[in-house]
């Protein structure tokens, strides 16, 4: 057998069924591969970026590996920004990436490079696999690596030889570690926390299950406990009939003030919270100063276990305050920020997948869908966009009976927009709204709070921050690319277009004109 089909095979067998790829020549065994085992999904991506991010949210979703295919270096580098964010979400993702045949690493030719230097960027676990014989073994290891540490980016370099030579078997599955167990003294010292006044609890990583977030519920009922979500979630169950919670905002100056008055702040599943960036005269540590730091459960623990088990501590049968069911819906005329997202919320259909790259909008986004039908919410973790759309493919593949919702603002969305092929290619059932304020409008809010300077509008720094002359067409743009779409600039409109996109299978685009923030 050959070193790829044994790979492969093992995997499938492993339970990892679903590749993400943009093979190059280095892999075309491992591509000739998916014949021999049909049991292994092979989604083509037309972008490095879009197969990274897709495996990421693949596996947030499923709970389980999924496997990218990259091309050499290059390749890896060209999905690193995605993998980075896989790395700051804790996801269990296999990345194997193609090498050089050993005999052919002398010559240095143009594609070579250190390609395992790069992988440790983002990678928890790097092996080359050096022999036929072994490769099937090699990617067993790299399966189970990735539930180490709560989940990690397993890489695993395979060369063309090794891929292409015959000698190879299938080997079995490894163990796959699960999460820490809850520590019983953490949990007593997080009693100890939330029973006193002034106690935050903020939710983050594993412990936004709808278990855990039902425990964390419990709590603060029982003890006056408030309760935050961190700023970018991995993969929470929110929406009505769930407990409600605020997500920690994303402006040092607003998180501030929401942690203000916290005498001890308990960490389930997420880390202690700092600024995104550092701004002159705005401390980074975001922890009120005097306040107490209590760790329940780090990401590797098991937080949604240690949250049942600090609420069987404190919180007998006290039931949690849930979000109401209905999101109204906006009021009619002009599109604005508001308007989209109360929209997004008063259609979303019950036990959606929302997934959330709408940066300037968030905010506004994570207020409307409290009240919205209950359903799933993956963000932006690492902070590096572009990873919106892919999301929204690897999401619909993990899930096809659910429909997925990406709201999406526009900068980034041309970092990764190659995903619409993959959705139309796929049929995926996903409804993008694209939200189209032709401008970088963090940025210009961000000049100011750097002390950089004003709004920037006009002049060569104002050039910078703008997406006009051309405004991109997103209409056409995913039409060429096989999408359904159409161009709203009314709540109306939006609200109309939304329930078309979702009464009909496969993709849509909804590209929302609304006027730029700063």
């Amino acid at each position: 057998m050959r070193g790829a089909e044994a790979l492969v095979g093992s995997l499938t067998a492993a339970g990892v069924d679903v590749c993400f790829m943009n093979p190059g020549t280095s892999e075309m065994h491992f591509v000739q591969a998916l014949d021999a085992v049909p049991e292994m999904r092979g989604v083509l991506a037309l972008f490095e970026g879009v197969a990274t991010g897709a495996a990421d949210a693949y596996a947030r979703i499923a709970g389980k590996p999924a496997a990218v295919l990259l091309h050499l270096g290059p390749g890896l580098g060209n999905g690193l920004a995605n993998l980075h964010n896989a790395r700051r979400a804790g996801t269990p993702l296999l990345c194997v990436v193609g090498g050089h045949a050993t005999d052919h690493v002398r010559f240095d030719a143009p594609l070579e490079s250190d390609i395992t230097a790069v992988a440790r960027t983002v990678s928890g676990w790097v092996h080359t696999s050096g022999d036929v014989r072994d490769v099937a073994a090699d990617a067993m290891r790299a399966v189970a690596a990735t539930g180490e540490r709560g989940g990690q980016v397993a890489t695993l370099v395979l060369p063309a030889d090794v891929s292409w030579s015959e000698g190879a078997s299938p080997a079995p599955p490894l163990p796959v570690a699960g999460p820490f167990p809850p520590d019983p003294s953490r949990v007593a010292a997080a009693a100890d926390a939330v029973r006193a006044p002034g106690a935050t609890l903020l939710l983050g990583g594993p412990a936004l299950s709808a278990a855990g977030v039902d425990a964390a519920g419990r709590i603060a009922a029982a003890t006056g406990a408030r309760l935050l979500v961190e700023t970018f979630p991995r993969c929470w169950e929110t929406g009505a009939g769930r407990t409600r919670i605020d997500k920690l905002a994303y402006f040092a100056e607003q998180a501030i003030e929401q942690l203000d008055g916290t005498s001890s702040l308990v960490l389930a599943g997420a880390r202690s919270p700092v600024s995104f960036f550092g701004y002159p005269g705005v401390p980074g540590d975001l922890v009120p100063e005097g306040a107490a730091v209590v760790g329940l459960a780090d990401p590797a623990t098991d937080a949604t276990a240690a949250l049942e088990a600090l609420a069987d501590v404190v919180a007998g049968d006290a039931a949690p305050a849930l979000a109401p069911h209905g999101a109204p819906e906006p009021a009619p005329g002009a599109l604005d920020v508001r308007g989209l997202c109360a929209a997004v919320a008063a259609t979303l259909p019950q036990d959606a997948i929302v997934v959330d790259e709408a940066l300037t909008a968030a905010a506004s986004l994570a207020v409307s869908l409290q009240t919205a039908p209950r359903h799933t919410q993956i963000a932006l973790t690492g902070g590096a966009i572009g990873m919106g759309l892919p999301a929204a493919v690897g999401a619909a593949v993990a899930a096809p009976d659910r429909p997925v919702v990406a709201v999406q603002a526009d900068g980034s969305a041309l970092y990764t927009a190659q995903a619409l092929w993959t959705m139309a290619r796929e049929r995926l059932d996903v409804t993008v709204v694209l939200i189209n304020n032709a401008a970088y409008s963090i940025l210009r809010v961000e000049l100011a709070r750097t002390g950089a300077g004003e709004a920037a509008h006009s002049g060569r720094a104002g050039r910078m921050l703008d997406l006009s002359d051309p405004t991109p067409d997103f209409t056409a743009l995913a039409t060429g690319l096989g999408v359904p779409a159409e161009r709203v600039t009314t709540t109306e409109g939006l609200l109309d277009a939304l329930r078309r996109a979702q009464a009909e299978p496969g993709p849509h685009l909804v590209e929302a004109i609304v006027p730029a923030l700063g």
